[in-house]
């Protein structure tokens, strides 16, 4: 098995997440990043997508993830399929582990919002679907 970090659609409950669970992925556990990444609302969709980005330490901000660990083929399978400007490389999370997960390309943040405020793809979800008050 091999550990992939997830910090978006992925999610359990979320629009991508039964992609996971089609190629024989398994929850492992939720954790978050190491202060060093910025998260960013990726123009285009639906379905909304995330983009994690590496910064220096100081520059960024823990983020809310999760590991599953998929099978070797289906980890093939679902990294040939992941669109660009989103990409594989290792992520630092705060439990000292750096498995695989998503990364996005700077090219990909051409209209983004920054979004590393919200701590994480589900608090940005609930804050816009939220409603505002005048």
């Amino acid at each position: 098995m091999i550990e992939i970090a997830v910090v978006g659609a992925h999610l359990t409950g979320l629009p991508l997440n039964h992609e996971l669970v089609a190629l024989g992925g398994t929850f492992l556990r939720a954790t978050g990043t190491r202060p060093c990444y910025r998260l960013f609302a990726l123009a285009g969709g639906p379905p909304r997508r995330p983009g994690l980005l590496r910064v220096a330490p100081r520059e960024g901000a823990s983020i809310a993830a999760e590991v599953w660990a998929l099978p070797e083929e289906g980890f093939g399978r679902f990294v040939a399929a992941i669109p660009g400007p989103l990409c594989i490389g290792t992520l630092l999370l705060a439990d000292g582990t750096a498995p695989k997960g998503f990364l996005v390309e700077p090219e990909g943040l051409h209209g983004a919002e920054d979004i590393t405020r919200f701590g994480g793809w589900r608090a940005f979800l609930a804050a816009v679907a939220a409603p505002t008050t005048a």
